[in-house]
């Protein structure tokens, strides 16, 4: 397994950001992917997860905020973050989406930063 992730960066409160994740290795089309987050001092967060068929579902603090979706001819999954928030800054994750296990036990990849700050 293999996640690759891109498209972090800095940006100013109420900016917005799209962040990329390759995958390779495993049968993509068929695997629920997800992103998490892990701020400074606090655990690993659950941010939005995408079915193989496009179903998506996203946590409350990141509802209509957030956009995931994924292109299963390339084998991406993407973040779209509008409206960011300070409190939106973290490291951002793109995993496999395994929900009966826990967050931190998914296969993830080695993440990219976010920041948002004026």
């Amino acid at each position: 397994v293999q996640l690759v992730e891109s498209g972090g960066g800095v940006v100013q409160p109420g900016g917005s950001l799209r962040l990329s994740c390759a995958a390779s290795g495993f049968a993509f089309s068929n695997s629920a992917m997800s992103w998490a987050r892990q701020a400074p001092g606090s655990g690993l967060e659950w941010v939005a997860g995408i079915y193989g068929d496009g179903r998506s579902s996203y946590a409350d603090s990141m509802k209509g905020r957030f956009t995931i979706s994924r292109d299963n001819a390339k084998n991406t999954v993407s973040l779209q973050m509008n409206s960011l928030k300070p409190e939106d800054t973290a490291v951002y994750y793109c995993a496999i989406w395994v929900r009966l296990l826990p967050t931190k036990t998914w296969p993830r990849g080695q993440g990219t930063q976010v920041t948002v700050s004026s």
